[in-house]
Formats: structure tokens, C-alpha cells, sequence
């Protein structure tokens, strides 16, 4: 669609409806009324041809079209607002470091860390871009561009720093443990599994539900009653709701079972030892200006600590 002919002002009432889980808090937010975001977001399906809320008498929840989209637009607009604020904030003494991460990586492990490190370095500034693609990190006139990647090296043209190691192994929500007859991984086969479409610097495969099931000790030629999604993050959210299990990635999953929203149904037994590391990559060639050398050192003593927590 050309961008001329986007509804601009439609998607951001939708985003915003999205985040809040509500017509009438976006409206607050955005300093409308109610009927004007229920419209916009109307015209907006009507648009596009796609149901993107359910309507129901206690409010409405958005379809899972529509957190599709929204995953999309919010990155759309967050893009837009780093580039505005940039060229209006910017000073001549600033540093611009660039991060490019997997979406899930950096809304699930690096977006709550990362304000620490920004109240402390205001000479910085930061933007996000998450983009799992891999592009080469860069050395420019006062700015960098860094990558942080989960893949399997080595890394062309790039000099990689090792976050952590990665460990798979099933979780779902309490609700749903409490509810079914999850007692051996072989009862795994029964529920609905949620699996994710892994996007890597290469073609190489990502274990999955079939490697777990291996490991387990569970013999079975084809793992069936799998549902496919194309952002972890989606997959994780289904998981939470009670919808299924899903394989998770300890990194992106360690703040949702520390808070109880997802279980482990067996514990710690049967994790599979992912061959795919979490990487920070830096151009292979050039000093790394002082900004970037905090910037990753501070990196390295998150990861670390992470990995003194890890179970």
C-alpha cells in the first residue's frame, strides 16, 4: 500500500487501543473521545477488510488479526517517533547508537533493561530497531549501529560478544496445568503446542517440538496439533491466555515465570540445550568509540547477572 494512501491517523488510534485494551483509555491518551477512536478503528477495519477488535458488553479485546498488526504499527510508530525526537533533540556532543534486535529479544529482554542504562548515559542516544534480519554493524562519524542477534556463529564481518547460551524447554499457564493431566512429556501430545516460524541470519534450523519430544524420550514421527506464529511474542501471549504450550527460550520468558503468568509443567527436568546463542555484534574492523565500549560493557554485566539467575 502506498503511503500516501495509509490511514495514519486510524492506526495510531488503533495502536493505542491496542496497548490500553480499551476504546475509552486511548481516548484519554490521545485527548479524543471514545466515538472518535470506536470510528477510527471501525474505518480502519473497513479499510483493510479485517475484524481487528471483538465487541462485547464489558469493553472489546483485539483479534489476533489485529495484535498482528498492532505489533507492526507500534514499531512503525516508535521508528517514527525516535527520528522525530532525534532531530529535534538532538546536540552536537550526543552519540547515536543504533540497535538492531530480533522484536521478541528486545521487547521481552533488552526494553526493560534498557532504561538503566539510559538514565545513567544522557549523551546517548539511543533507537531500536527491531528487525530480525541481519545487518552488518557499522562505524560512523559520532554514531554506531550495533546488532544483537540469536543465531548460531560465526558472524560475517562482525566481531561477536557471547550474552548467553539458550535453553529450551515447555511452559504454559497455571490455569491451564491446573485444568489438564500434564504429568509425563508424552501428555504434551494431547495439548495444543504453539510453535514460532524462527527468522536467522541463515537457513539453519531451530530445534523445535519434534527435537524436544526427541530429547524427552518421547518416539513420535510427526508432532501434530501445532500452531504457527510468526512472532514469539504472539506465541507467548496465546501461552499466557491459557491457549496452549509453548517451547520457550529461558531469555524471553524469565521475567513472565518469575512473576507466576507461566509455569513450568515439569520443573526443571527435560530442558533441551539449544545450539543458538544470544550475540552482541560489532563491526570487525575499527576501535569501538568510548559510547559503544559502555554501551557493551554495561551489556555484558546484564547478561551476566541473567546468567547468575538462570535455573
Amino acid at each position: 500500500m502506498r503511503i500516501e494512501r495509509l490511514p495514519l491517523n486510524a492506526l495510531r488510534a488503533f495502536s493505542e487501543a491496542v496497548r490500553e485494551n480499551s476504546f475509552k483509555n486511548a481516548a484519554y491518551r490521545l485527548g479524543v473521545t471514545p466515538g472518535a477512536v470506536s470510528r477510527q478503528v471501525k474505518q480502519l477495519e473497513a479499510h483493510l477488510g479485517v475484524v481487528l477488535f471483538e465487541r462485547h458488553a464489558n469493553g472489546v479485546s483485539v483479534t489476533e488479526a489485529g495484535r498482528v498488526l498492532a505489533d507492526d504499527v507500534q514499531a512503525g510508530l516508535l521508528r517514527i517517533a525516535n527520528g522525530v525526537q532525534h532531530l529535534t533533540e538532538r546536540s552536537e556532543d550526543a552519540f547515536r547508537l543504533l540497535i538492531s534486535a530480533p522484536p521478541s529479544f528486545l521487547q521481552l529482554w533488552l526494553l526493560p533493561r534498557l532504561s538503566q542504562f539510559e538514565a545513567n548515559e544522557r549523551q546517548i542516544e539511543i533507537s531500536l530497531d527491531a528487525d530480525a534480519r541481519l545487518t552488518p554493524p557499522l562505524w560512523l562519524p559520532n554514531r554506531a549501529k550495533l546488532s544483537l542477534r540469536y543465531g548460531q556463529g560465526p558472524w560475517r564481518d562482525a566481531t561477536s560478544i557471547r550474552l548467553f547460551e539458550d535453553t529450551l524447554f515447555p511452559v504454559c499457564s497455571p490455569s491451564l496445568l491446573a485444568k489438564t493431566n500434564i504429568a509425563t512429556p508424552g501428555d504434551l501430545l494431547a495439548q495444543t503446542l504453539l510453535a514460532v516460524d524462527w527468522c536467522t541470519h541463515a537457513s539453519n534450523y531451530v530445534p523445535g517440538w519434534d527435537d524436544w519430544f526427541k530429547s524427552a524420550g518421547v518416539k513420535v514421527r510427526k508432532v501434530s496439533n501445532q500452531r504457527q506464529y510468526s512472532l514469539y511474542s504472539l506465541a507467548l501471549d496465546q501461552a499466557i491466555a491459557g491457549q496452549g504450550v509453548v517451547l520457550a527460550s529461558y531469555p524471553l520468558i524469565a521475567d513472565r515465570l518469575a512473576s507466576g503468568v507461566l509455569v513450568r509443567p515439569f520443573g526443571d527436568k527435560y530442558p533441551l540445550a539449544s545450539p543458538f546463542a544470544y550475540d552482541l555484534l560489532l563491526p570487525s574492523t575499527g576501535k569501538a568509540p568510548p559510547a559503544v565500549t559502555r554501551f557493551s560493557e554495561w551489556l555484558a554485566q546484564e547478561a551476566a547477572l541473567f546468567r547468575n539467575t538462570c535455573v
